[in-house]
């Protein structure tokens, strides 16, 4: 191929990484990121030019080479201007790389955040070669002994060595975790290996950090014989990444802080035990990350991504200078979330698997953050995503509520988690928020009593976390939201989540109704419920998902909490949106959030689900769907449904609670809260309601003594076009609300006129737009 001729540029796709940046793009920090598709998937190697010439002069042209993957971010910021870019595959050839890209233009405008990232070869230039680099670095090690001789209390010594440490002493070895029955995979037998891996993480991580504090020997003793028992554990055993990849993970992180943390008091050959160990631990799991599931080109692997954070690392760091293969893996993460993380939102914060898995995400992520930041000097979390994303759970999962988000999450029916908290509080300290100080006293005063269940104590130590805090970020003066502080409609476009709130700091009083319409459609942890919504008052769930997470892939999973007839949504036949098992389906099952905004006394939104229902109804041409959050009191739903052939259409409402019915309205009497719902308009004529209380297709052996949940249905008369007004009125107990209506029809559509406390609003609801 000559010099000229354009190098042949793979068709991006919905899971692959997209060409940025192009003349489309609206930079969000300064230097923007590379990214394009890889022209081949095997050893890619790659030059990049960027120039403020679009002729690449050679005086004004920055050329970089060789970049490993198919992504880069510069090592400094540049000026404001317009630049372009292209890229070449290097090659063993005699030219030494094939034909340049396509050149691709793009604007740096003034005042952005500067996030470089520093060039490979001088990247760990200010690490030190000393022991421990995790957490606390060599330098440190004496002033925090002081500081905890001085005030044990106070640095948070005192209740992680009671609670932390001292129950390791003496608890035996756990062993081994064996095989699954027949190496068939068994729920309740894969958490309790990740359980115990967990718990070998925190015997060998809190009675190293106790033993090298106090330079206690006995504790240090008994944590070299956790961890050199654990070195023995069989790497390709069901610990290995292949087998058990959580288990694997805590493996490898315990091996990791043990090998770190008691590096002065192993001998030269317990080291290289170790360190055999954990070589062999972090290349199973580079390899998937890397090579495998190769999320610089499809980013999506929830797992794959999170282990950079659980497993690369700090294996990476434990072992640089010593090992190799630790600097690449190292470089490999650093690069990746510098131009790629998180594929999950962006700029706004948002989180699109939803606010658990936001938890998870940020619980791991940070603390690598925190690693590397006191390691290498490297502060990620100047990066704007992570500046906003704490607003994610402040809006989409205030400390109050139940039930009352979208998306896979194992909490789900318990108080917002804890470590929910002290992910947001992590962010107070990094931003200085108060609204986030808030958040986090809030959710300690609400979740009091989870520490031991699993989802807690297989994947954190409160204690430990509390102590690493104190001593790392200030304790930021809380802010409460009243009004006037928070956004009353809070619009998450990265995502298309969109919360309207109402009193957001008097649980008793407090009403959140949240919607969702996503480009992300129903891939990894996300469901088909694109024009959903959820409605929490007076600190009652009342329009919820119905179902419980039991695991992921079991039927209570995939034939129910995944799919439409889950939410408050609609069917078309019968049938829902695409939440099946591929995943370019998943993520062409879209949604779109077209506006949302605070009018004159009402929050409003319109959404967009049509794609969603494309690939089961291909007949439906439109399904639109308006949110009026009125006088923060009472909502309105507006659904416009277009298709080019007569259809039923099924609109669904789910609650905790048995409904009664009457004509077109419905009413849920909670404990705390009622709801009135009213269907005050159809155009294809009154709609027939029933209820029911079963989870259709699940396997009622995963569900055993977990509540069941009621599921309203509404069926309309056969037609083309479908335009339904829903009213929905929140009640608290004792405090009777009656709201009015009455229609003025225009022919061409209809206007209704709402009215609560003499106050009236307008809702029009055309025959089209």
């Amino acid at each position: 191929m000559s010099e000229h001729s354009p190098l042949y540029e793979p068709q991006s796709g919905v899971l692959t990484v997209q060409y940025e940046p192009d003349e489309t793009t609206v930079l969000i920090e300064n230097p923007p990121r590379f990214t394009w598709i890889s022209a081949q998937l095997e050893n890619d190697r790659y030059v990049l030019q960027i120039s403020d010439d679009e002729r690449f002069s050679e005086e004004r042209t920055t050329t970089i080479q060789p970049i490993p993957y198919n992504l880069y971010t510069p090592a400094e910021a540049l000026a404001p201007g317009t630049y372009y870019w292209r890229y070449a595959l290097l090659t063993d050839e005699p030219a030494g790389r094939t034909a340049w890209s396509r050149v691709r233009r793009f604007a740096v405008p003034e005042g952005l955040p500067e996030t470089p990232l520093p060039a490979r070869e001088g990247r760990y230039a200010s690490t030190a070669e000393a022991h421990p680099r995790l957490w606390l670095q060599a330098g440190e090690l004496a002033n925090f002994r002081a500081r905890v001789k001085d005030d044990p209390a106070g640095t948070g010594w005192e209740v992680f060595y009671e609670r932390s440490v001292k129950p390791w002493i003496d608890r035996e070895l756990i062993a081994e975790p064996q095989p699954y029955p027949n190496n068939k995979k068994v729920a309740k037998l894969w958490r309790q290996m990740y359980i115990d891996c967990q718990e070998v993480l925190y015997a060998i991580r809190h009675l190293a950090v106790a033993g090298v504090v106090l330079e206690d020997a006995a504790l240090i003793g008994r944590a070299k014989t956790w961890l050199l028992h654990v070195a023995s554990w069989n790497p390709e055993g069901p610990t290995s990444r292949d087998y058990n990849d959580e288990a694997a993970f805590r493996t490898a992180g315990a091996l990791a802080w043990g090998y770190d943390w008691l590096y002065g008091h192993l001998s030269q050959e317990e080291r290289d035990t170790v360190r055999r160990q954990l070589l062999v631990r972090t290349g199973q799991v580079a390899f998937h990350v890397i090579e495998r599931s190769k999320i610089h080109h499809v980013p999506f692997d929830s797992h794959a991504v999170r282990s950079l954070s659980s497993v690369l690392v700090p294996c990476g760091i434990a072992m640089l200078g010593e090992e190799p293969k630790a600097q690449e893996w190292l470089d490999y993460t650093l690069e990746y979330y510098a131009a790629l993380y998180t594929p999950w939102g962006g700029v706004d914060g948002g989180w699109a698997e939803g606010p658990m898995y936001w938890t998870t995400g940020m619980a791991f992520v940070t603390e690598a953050m925190n690693l590397l930041k006191k390691y290498t000097g490297i502060d990620f979390y100047r990066r704007p995503f992570f500046s906003k994303t704490g607003d994610f759970p402040l809006y989409c999962f205030s400390p109050d509520t139940l039930r009352a988000s979208f998306g896979d999450q194992s909490t789900l029916g318990d108080p917002v988690s804890l470590k929910t908290g002290f992910n947001v509080r992590q962010f107070a300290g990094v931003t200085g928020s108060g609204l986030y100080q808030w958040y986090y006293e809030r959710v300690k005063e609400t979740d009091t009593d989870s520490e031991m269940k699993f989802y807690n104590y297989g994947w954190w130590d409160f204690r430990f976390d509390e102590m690493v805090y104190r001593n790392d970020y200030p304790i930021v003066e809380q802010v409460v939201p009243d009004d006037g502080k928070i956004e009353p409609v809070k619009w998450f476009r990265d995502v298309g989540w969109v919360a309207f709130h109402a009193n957001m700091a008097d649980p008793e009083r407090h009403m959140m109704l949240l919607t969702k319409s996503s480009k992300y459609g129903s891939v990894s942890h996300s469901h088909g419920d694109q024009n959903g919504f959820l409605l929490h008052a007076y600190g009652e769930p009342l329009a919820i998902e119905s179902g419980h997470y039991v695991a992921f892939g079991s039927t209570m999973h995939m034939n129910w909490r995944k799919q439409t007839r889950s939410t408050n949504n609609i069917l078309v036949d019968g049938k829902g949106q695409y939440a099946g098992t591929n995943k370019v389906l998943n993520m062409a099952a879209t949604g779109t959030v077209e506006i949302a905004e605070q009018r004159d006394g009402y929050g409003y939104s319109r959404s967009d689900a049509t794609a969603a229902y494309k690939e089961n109804v291909p007949y439906l041409e439109r399904y639109v769907r308006e949110l009026y959050f009125m006088d923060n009191a009472y909502v309105v739903v507006v659904d416009h449904i277009d298709l080019t052939q007569p259809a039923r259409i099924d609109w669904l409402f789910q609650t905790l609670h048995e409904m009664n019915l009457n004509g077109q309205s419905f009413k849920v009497q909670g404990t705390k809260a009622d709801m009135d719902g009213r269907f005050v308009y159809c155009s294809s004529g009154e709609l027939t309601l029933s209820q029911h209380n079963e989870f259709t297709d699940v396997d009622l052996s995963e569900i055993e003594g977990l509540p069941i949940h009621w599921h309203l249905k509404a069926t309309t008369g056969v037609a083309r076009n479908h335009r339904i007004a829903t009213l929905l009125v929140p009640v608290k107990k004792g405090e009777p609300k009656y709201v009015s209506f009455f229609m003025d029809d225009q022919g061409h559509g209809v206007n209704i006129y709402f009215t609560l406390d003499g106050t009236t609003r307008k809702v029009d609801v055309p025959n089209a737009y």
